[in-house]
């Protein structure tokens, strides 16, 4: 398989859950700018939406969307756990984690990193963050992950959307219980890995 990524975007999320699961791959680096992979190509011809990630699999098929591919590469490694067994309650759970962060997390962020952006409009972008960042802080225990006691994909995507407030002006000062959190999914030895291969850290 061959993930292509953005570094610290949110193709963090698929490369953090593909570590996790211990399943090889390679990984191809997109500037969103240009639109041109490292290796020179139209990454519009690859992914016509024109962002990552894009999960390339081994058959010629390509998946993107992130809750799709977390998804998918749980299902393929159900050994590894990061996700709930399929025809559980909790698989639908979890799905309804990623569908959540994708909706209320990960898109009300886009203004914050949109070119030209004005301080007023990012300013009202981390306002609307508020309820939704609220309302997860409530969710998460203090030593827990958003299932229970184990490290999910669903996991893998709060984290990474959390991660983004650090290239940012704002802070998770607020929700100490989402500060935690967020140290807490930082030190496991996947999202070490992932970071370092991205150049985060």
């Amino acid at each position: 398989m061959k993930l292509y990524f953005s570094p610290g975007a949110c193709s963090l999320a698929p490369r953090i859950a593909l570590i996790a699961s211990g399943l090889p791959f390679d990984s191809e680096r997109v500037n969103l700018r240009t639109k041109l992979t490292a290796g020179g190509e139209d990454f519009r011809a690859i992914n016509p939406k024109g962002y990552v990630p894009v999960l390339a699999l081994e058959d010629g098929h390509l998946l993107t969307e992130n809750q799709v591919i977390l998804q998918y590469v749980a299902d393929q490694a159900p050994a590894s756990a990061l996700a709930p067994a399929a025809g559980t309650f909790e698989h639908y759970e979890s799905m309804e984690w990623l569908a959540w962060t994708s909706a209320e997390l990960h898109k009300r962020f886009s203004p914050i990193f949109t070119p030209g952006a004005s301080s007023e409009a990012k300013e009202a972008a981390w306002a609307a963050l508020a309820a939704p960042l609220t309302y997860v802080a409530g969710q998460i225990g203090d030593d827990g992950y958003l299932m229970g006691d184990g490290f999910t994909v669903a996991d893998a995507y709060l984290f990474t959307v959390l991660n983004w407030v650090g290239f940012t002006s704002f802070s998770l000062d607020n929700w100490p219980a989402l500060q935690a959190y967020h140290a807490r999914i930082k030190a496991l030895p996947a999202v070490q890995e992932a970071m370092r291969q991205e150049g985060l850290q």
